[in-house]
């Protein structure tokens, strides 16, 4: 499902315009975002967690000349935790 076929579901399951579906979603992936971004967790109860992991800085192997080893640099990514509803709801309980 793409955001295009998520804004349809959206108009039709709560009965809104299409363009207020549209901001809903932005507005969603705005904040979780911006939560993100400033080192905060966001969570939605029963469905998941939103949270920000530092990878380790590591050694690496330059592709394009394998002889050659890298430094790769620490960077924070994004992670998401499945909570129990939708754990058990793709379990099929």
């Amino acid at each position: 499902m793409n955001k295009a076929a998520l804004i349809e579901r959206l108009t039709a399951e709560v009965q809104v315009t299409k363009k207020q579906a549209e901001d809903m979603i932005e507005g969603l992936t705005k904040i979780i975002i911006g939560e993100l971004k400033a080192g905060k967790e966001v969570v939605l109860a029963g469905f998941g967690a939103f949270m920000v992991k530092a990878r380790h800085a590591r050694g690496g192997v330059n592709p394009q000349n394998p002889i050659e080893r890298i430094q790769i640099p620490e960077v924070k990514v994004a992670k998401f935790k499945t909570g129990k509803n939708l754990k058990d709801a793709l379990k099929g309980r």
